[in-house]
């Protein structure tokens, strides 16, 4: 009998397993045991200094069986500890020691993404009869919010404990311009722990001038465990029957394409790496998978299933919901082997996975994408919740 989340939190507490917590997610009991999992408020600590002097702080959090450290650079969540079917921990989120890691050259690990999660083609768009030019960082294109988005700024962070729940709220104002966008984008960004351990995103903003938005997290997961190797073994499923197939720079090209009979077909739970060698002209563009699929929903007004990624060798499962109409699926193509992580080893292509939930890429240059558009007097408002099981 394959047992649940709760079984094995409380199985783990009863039997008094116990192992100090590394970097690299070492095995340890849940701490407190039964459904708060040790709730208690969040703990901030030091983690480095920018050039600049400015402080980055990381806060511990735990609740429902599942821990996480957040930093204040970026909103990059540095470590996220679920069990598996014996109640072992393992951190389950790639990512770095230190601060100077993540400035130097960090593929965006953990982070908070903004103004715009994706790409927008050559870093141009025309809004209200206006032209602008963002930030270009990714060829020709410009790629999660500029060379400077989101997730290299350094977030205010209030913690609180409400009810059950313990989080985070995370503030940011980028100014009118900043990376050509325009209107003050005032950001605010909520990580919760619920009592049953899932992590819950809810996403806020409000602007001064017609702006575009797409906020998103771009955690890379390693249900195995960060520094276990390949993802290719992990079971995904995603709830969509089309896709937005991509030229050469990974721009959409306006299409739904259906994905029945190609390698996009994840409607019934399959291994990743079954497909990803393909000699199919778009995960050719994508070295890999880097696409987003268009959800079956579409927007919805509360959180709806998107996706299930599973873990066979640890039983480890990640179940994503969200009002989001679409998510991106990036099987970790450009890892090189010149990054290490906080388990001491490189990470190699495959070694990790994102799924983005998100607006579509490009959508201020598709009239046909569901609109991005955000409006003074309008809140933008979305939400995603990841719950993990084994």
């Amino acid at each position: 009998m394959e047992l649940n989340r709760r079984t094995v939190i409380a199985g783990a507490a009863a039997a008094g397993i116990a192992a100090a917590t590394t970097a690299g997610g070492t095995a340890q009991a849940a701490g407190g045991g039964g459904s708060t999992g040790g709730r208690g408020k969040p703990v901030k600590t030091l983690f480095g200094r920018l050039a600049d002097g400015t402080k980055v702080h990381s806060w511990s959090l735990e609740n429902g069986g599942t821990r996480m450290k957040v930093l204040s650079y970026g909103g990059i969540v540095q470590s996220l500890e679920v069990p598996d079917r014996r109640g072992r921990y393992a951190n389950v989120s790639l990512g770095f020691d230190t601060l100077e890691e993540y400035v130097a050259s960090s593929p965006y690990f953990g982070a908070l993404i903004g103004r715009y999660g994706n790409r927008i083609d050559k870093g141009r768009f025309t809004l209200d009869g206006t032209a602008y030019q963002l930030s270009v960082n990714d060829g020709e294109n410009s790629l999660h919010g500029g060379a400077q988005g989101f997730d290299k700024r350094v977030w205010d962070v209030e913690p609180f404990t409400r009810g059950s729940d313990v989080g985070l709220h995370l503030h940011h104002t980028s100014v009118d311009g900043e990376m050509g966008y325009p209107g003050t984008l005032r950001t605010k960004v909520t990580y919760t722990l619920t009592r049953d351990g899932d992590w819950r995103i809810d996403y806020e903003a409000t602007t001064d001038r017609a702006t575009v938005v797409n906020l998103t997290s771009h955690v890379y997961w390693n249900l195995a465990g960060e520094s276990s190797g390949s993802i290719h073994d992990h079971e995904l499923s995603i709830a969509a029957s089309r896709y937005t197939p991509v030229d050469s720079g990974l721009i959409p090209t306006g299409e739904l394409a259906k994905v029945a009979g190609t390698p996009f077909d994840f409607r019934r739970a399959k291994p990743i790496g079954r497909d990803i060698r393909t000699a199919h002209q778009q995960v050719l563009y994508g070295q890999g998978f880097d696409h987003n699929w268009a959800l079956d929903k579409g927007v919805t007004a509360r959180p709806e299933h998107a996706a299930t990624l599973r873990d066979p060798s640890s039983g480890r499962t990640l179940r994503i919901a969200t009002n989001e109409p679409g998510l991106q699926f990036y099987s970790g193509n450009f890892l090189d082997g010149t990054l290490v992580g906080t388990g001491g080893r490189v990470y190699r292509q495959g070694d990790g996975l994102c799924l983005e939930t998100q607006h579509f890429p490009d959508s201020p240059n598709q009239p046909s994408f569901p609109s991005t558009v955000l409006r003074p007097g309008e809140t933008y408002r979305t939400t995603t919740i990841h719950s993990f099981g084994a």
